[in-house]
């Protein structure tokens, strides 16, 4: 029997090794995984736990030599785990803490100790018979799960769950409406059709009388083949003072824009402001059977990005975009609230972001005139990514067509001079802020015509330079935000037939997603590096996040990948199987839940007065997030090696 010293509170000590159930019991119901049994079962595992002290120093397990015949839970302290290579050199592997366990591998795989364990301090533990924790992980689904399965399967949506409950806390009522109400449920226009010779006044007059503000076309076979608005009626008919005899057919709008009937209100939402739409059509086993309109989704949720949007589109004044788009943030803690994960959030405030842009240069051209030559504002880097929130600085540029001879040479650069730069300045007003050196579209290099962009990543793909004014965070990473969007396409096609399997460049490119060298691990309100130094914060950026924004870039350069988002490049990566199959499922996981926690840790900065930053302090992270981080930092090393 192994016996323990413990401070007995009466001037003197105790030996036992024996410990209250309740105290157990208390413990262990406030950690992962056993925070998710019910209280009968965790009651009978508790009754079932011993404690022993280790004081500093001592080698628990032993590799390759200790048999495991307990599960420890660390009550106090701390130890880690290492192995020694061929030549005796120490490769640390995990630090762990209050409330982490071991022993649970050898036990499942019923081998001896696979790493050595050694305190770090004096450590109290609780320890469960090798039988009673097998009995345990084989009779509690959630518990098996948490040891048998991968961290996409186990970890992923408890650590949403209590990133919303304990740190999101909801404001209003109703919340999580836009993440958990289908639209199929929830719509709650009739549907409506007439067919294709009807006239303007016959389907303003079925409208009114049914009370709706939409009706579908329908062609001889009875097929949909558009849909006629009540705001087509005045903009279309009445406005240009058209004959209201007029066919419904010659303003309709086709093809009609559908929806599942079994997706969520938000996905509803973003569809309707990408396309500047009020109107959606519900398709249920390949029928569309009902209409879901913007007035349904507003009045349901109160306050809402629609809300934005139209403000938007109905700006006359240029000044009138500045305050609008400062208010754009603010939707980012309602959206959370509503069960918002950071994919969502970046999405919709990319879609606010690019109306603003695509309204202030329609403004703007109104007052200096129409271009000589047809145009793409380019996003480039996080913007061209679709992946900044709270604003940082401009990154953009210009591509125009070619110009037929030397004077429609000067008019476009002369023209596109004055856009750029009064475009830079209204922004700056809008609150996305330029600094010297940026790279933006107010700078003659990154307005030019498609040949010299050609040129430019021709000259960049074969001489790979940061040195040469490359910096494929921001190039390769582009998308059109206003103008004729074919262009940033044809630029696209060109950057692929150049990077596709050119190996040169696209070590280049990982250079610093091999160099990334993620923690190693938490013990306490620390960091603890790969070689052991403790560290005070965490920059999630330069430790983890970057690595898959660097491999999603090399990898859809590599496959000829045309997405820029970081998400999307690593679902098609993995959907089209050139991700390992036991890594794709977690990269996709771990960055979608690295991108979370980054930005509930700057809402929390800007709604304290504070600038946003990547430094988060381990102890503000929960058991579980800290858990769940280091199996992210795992998946990392793994992909590296």
């Amino acid at each position: 029997m192994t016996f323990i010293l413990l401070f007995s509170g009466l001037g003197g000590f105790m030996n036992t090794n024996a410990v209250s159930h309740a105290t157990v019991l208390e413990f262990l119901g406030n950690k992962f995984p056993f925070s998710e049994l019910t209280r009968t079962d965790l009651m009978k595992f508790a009754q079932r736990a011993t404690i022993d002290f280790f004081p500093k120093g001592t080698l628990i397990f032993r590799q390759g030599e200790t048999d495991v015949t307990h599960f420890f839970v660390i009550q106090k302290g701390g130890v880690r785990s290492y192995r020694l290579d061929a030549l005796g050199n120490t490769i640390l592997k995990d630090f762990r803490g209050e409330g982490e366990h071991f022993g649970a591998l050898p036990i499942i795989q019923n081998t001896r100790a696979n790493l050595n364990i050694e305190t770090l301090d004096d450590t109290f533990c609780f320890l469960f018979d090798k039988k009673d924790f097998l009995n345990l992980i084989e009779t509690n689904h959630k518990v098996k799960r948490h040891y048998l399965s991968t961290m996409s399967e186990k970890m992923v949506q408890p650590v949403y769950s209590a990133l919303r409950q304990q740190k999101i806390s909801p404001r209003a009522e109703g919340a999580l409406f836009l993440f958990s109400a289908k639209v199929g449920e929830f719509s709650k226009e009739q549907l409506f059709t007439a067919p294709l010779h009807t006239s303007v006044q016959q389907a303003s007059l079925l409208m009114s009388e049914k009370k709706i503000g939409s009706i579908l076309l329908t062609d001889d076979q009875g097929e949909i083949v558009g849909i006629v608005t009540d705001k087509d009626i005045r903009g279309k008919v009445v406005a240009k003072g058209l004959d209201y005899r007029t066919k419904a057919s010659e303003i309709m709008a086709a093809p009609v824009q559908t929806i599942s009937g079994h997706a969520v209100c938000f996905d509803a939402l973003l569809t309707m402001i990408e396309n500047r739409i009020h109107h959606l059509a519900i398709e249920e086993n390949g029928k569309i059977t009902k209409m879901l309109t913007t007035h349904d989704i507003m009045v349901a949720q109160g306050s809402s990005p629609y809300f934005i949007f139209r403000e938007i589109q109905a700006q006359q004044q240029i000044s009138g975009l500045y305050e609008l788009s400062r208010k754009i943030p603010m939707i980012v803690r309602p959206l959370i609230e509503e069960g918002a994960k950071a994919c969502n959030v970046t999405r919709m405030i990319s879609v606010l972001n690019d109306h603003v842009l695509d309204r202030l240069l329609t403004l703007l051209q109104e007052e200096i005139g129409k271009a000589p030559q047809p145009f793409s504002w380019l996003l480039i880097g996080s913007e061209g990514r679709q992946e900044q929130v709270f604003k940082g600085n401009q990154a953009n540029a210009i591509v125009y067509e070619d110009c037929p001879d030397e004077n429609t040479g000067r008019e476009a650069e002369e023209y596109f001079r004055t856009l750029s730069e009064q475009a830079v300045r209204h922004l700056i007003a809008c609150g996305y802020p330029s600094e010297p050196g940026d790279h933006t579209a107010a700078d003659l290099k990154w307005r030019q015509p498609q040949s010299v962009w050609d040129r430019y990543f021709r000259d960049w793909s074969g001489f790979p330079d940061r040195e040469r004014n490359f910096d494929p965070d921001l190039f390769f990473d582009f998308r059109s935000g206003a103008g004729n969007a074919s262009l940033a396409e044809k630029l696209r096609e060109q950057v692929h037939a150049l990077t596709r399997g050119d190996e040169h460049l696209l070590r280049f490119l990982v250079q610093s997603c091999v160099s990334t060298q993620p923690p190693l691990s938490f013990y306490g309100n620390s960091v603890v590096e790969k070689d052991g130094q403790y560290r005070e914060t965490l920059d999630i950026e330069a430790k983890s996040l970057i690595f898959f924004v660097v491999f999603a870039r090399a990898m859809a350069l590599k496959h000829g990948i045309c997405k820029t988002n970081t998400l999307e490049r690593l679902r098609l990566l993995l959907e089209r199987q050139h991700l390992p199959s036991d890594l794709g499922p977690e990269l996709v996981e771990a960055y979608e839940l690295l991108k979370h926690l980054r930005l509930i840790h700057q809402l929390h900065l800007i709604e304290g007065g504070q600038v946003p930053d990547n430094k988060i302090n381990p102890g503000d992270l929960s058991d579980l997030e800290k858990q769940t981080l280091k199996e992210v930092f795992e998946v990392i090393r793994r992909l590296q090696d």
